[in-house]
């Protein structure tokens, strides 16, 4: 083959990876990734909002996505179970820039949180459970497992399905750069949300600190 047509080949395909590429980066609005002020509030306010939004993690080019189903709200120094407590990094990442993943292993799996506070305040919100939406076959092949109801209920289980492991802690989730971000998804009406407390503590504080969507399937507890 002549080498200009070789090179005409070479071109139109160079085009057609870079084209691709850019058709992905905008087929995401900035505007649905949820911004870093919405997470400056008191932790049990922003653990309820974000039920009903989607969970979203980048792996080999490829979305995961989950509805996020349940939460748990936590506090700084004063709250018994808060990671806070313990004092050294988590308690400097809980203290510092909300908006932030906060993760943290305990029974050998991740746990992800993101910071929320007032400012000048303490908090962070743990992600319990979510509706797997998208890349279930990746997820799957993440937890080894092809039962759909279990895949991402729990706090380890989700984060194993979606590869957030170490290496996110303390990066921001309201910006694509890191693969995982939360994005906007409407507001859940009240009488579709559940309050408790919270599970798998010692010494909780007196008001309720879990929620999660009554009419889900994907929680860990009722």
């Amino acid at each position: 083959m002549p080498s200009s047509n070789i090179n005409r080949s070479h071109n139109l395909q160079t085009s057609a990876i870079v084209g691709r590429i850019v058709e992905r980066r905008s087929s995401l609005n900035p505007r649905q990734i949820i911004p870093r002020e919405f997470y400056l509030r008191d932790p049990a306010e922003v653990a309820r909002s974000l039920l009903g939004k989607i969970l979203v993690r980048i792996v080999n080019g490829r979305r995961l996505a989950c509805r996020i189903v349940e939460t748990e709200a936590y506090y700084g120094s004063e709250d018994p179970a808060s990671r806070a407590r313990k004092g050294g990094d988590l308690k400097k990442v809980m203290y510092g820039d909300v908006g932030v993943a906060l993760i943290y292993g305990i029974h050998r799996q991740w746990l992800l949180n993101i910071v929320a506070h007032r400012r000048g305040e303490t908090g962070a919100v743990l992600i319990r459970s979510g509706e797997p939406l998208e890349g279930l076959d990746t997820m799957k092949k993440l937890r080894g497992v092809n039962d759909l109801k279990t895949l991402t209920t729990g706090p380890g289980r989700l984060t194993k399905a979606m590869a957030i492991d170490k290496s996110l802690h303390g990066k921001p989730v309201y910006t694509i750069t890191y693969g995982l971000w939360i994005e906007k998804n409407g507001d859940v009406p009240s009488d579709l949300i559940g309050r408790s407390r919270r599970i798998g503590v010692s010494e909780d504080l007196p008001t309720p600190l879990r929620f999660y969507l009554r009419d889900s399937g994907y929680v860990s507890r009722r």
